[in-house]
């Protein structure tokens, strides 16, 4: 029996998914410690950053708005960076495998998609840090308007949970960086997590809870939609019909005396 002959439009592949790093050669394992002395420099204080060199179209003296902490491959970067084509949104992930594909699919993407007035990528960057020990060496005070926690290893051990990246130390770093009204964006499959962050940020004095209702009505809607389905944990648990649990929360504006 003669094999058919594949057409050209079945081979031929499209100029952008051709520039797109294949995730199969930047493979690392699932976690890393962030208590490990890592082999990473950070800047002194935002103030020494050049975001110029993350963001090279941008105006001079912008700054990220949001910031995605553990970002992974970057599924919820690059699903927002054309929704907000004019917010400049940053990933932080301390896997250098991890960190490295999501730069080049960055690069990739700009590439791919020059002249574009909203899917341009221009506005999405990356930086490989551990945002447990620093995140305030690169967020000014009340500088964020949203920060994203989806999915974060969740530790199970008891002599672990120390190592959650939600806890009363950590929250007020996170309120630090958050403007008044800015939201948290947390999200797992993991029941025990999920209580474990959403009691923790009610616990605390400058965080509110915010429903998803409210948000959508806030025309939020797209920034929610992302958080459930635009990471490759978030599509897993799809495939493998499991739950996810969302908590958001806002923070609070407060009255100084």
């Amino acid at each position: 029996m003669t094999k058919r002959k594949r057409s050209a439009a079945a081979t031929e592949q499209p100029a952008q998914e051709n520039l797109l790093p294949q995730k199969r050669f930047y493979r690392q394992r699932a976690h890393a410690n962030p208590f490990s002395d890592h082999t990473l420099d950070y800047p002194k204080s935002p103030q020494h950053i050049d975001w110029h060199a993350h963001y090279p179209e941008a105006a001079a003296g912008r700054k990220p708005e949001f910031a995605d902490i553990g970002c992974g491959f970057g599924g919820l970067l690059i699903t927002l960076a054309p929704l907000f084509p004019d917010s400049l949104i940053l990933g932080m992930e301390i896997r250098v495998q991890v960190s490295q594909y999501v730069q080049d699919r960055i690069t990739a993407l700009r590439t791919a998609n020059i002249g574009d007035p909203k899917a341009h990528y221009q506005n999405v960057s990356i930086v490989r840090a551990n945002a447990m020990k620093f995140l305030p060496n690169y967020f000014e005070k009340a500088s964020l308007s949203a920060l994203f926690f989806l999915f974060p290893d969740p530790h199970f051990k008891a002599r672990k949970h120390k190592a959650r990246i939600i806890s009363p130390t950590l929250l007020a770093e996170y309120a630090f960086v958050l403007r008044p009204g800015g939201i948290v964006y947390t999200i797992t499959d993991v029941k025990d997590l999920h209580d474990w962050m959403r009691t923790h940020l009610e616990n605390f004095p400058l965080f509110e809870p915010v429903s998803e209702d409210e948000l959508r009505a806030e025309g939020k809607g797209d920034i929610v939609d992302a958080v459930y389905t635009s990471t490759e944990e978030g599509k897993k648990v799809e495939r493998n019909k499991g739950e996810k649990w969302l908590a958001c929360f806002r923070r609070r504006e407060v009255d100084r005396i």
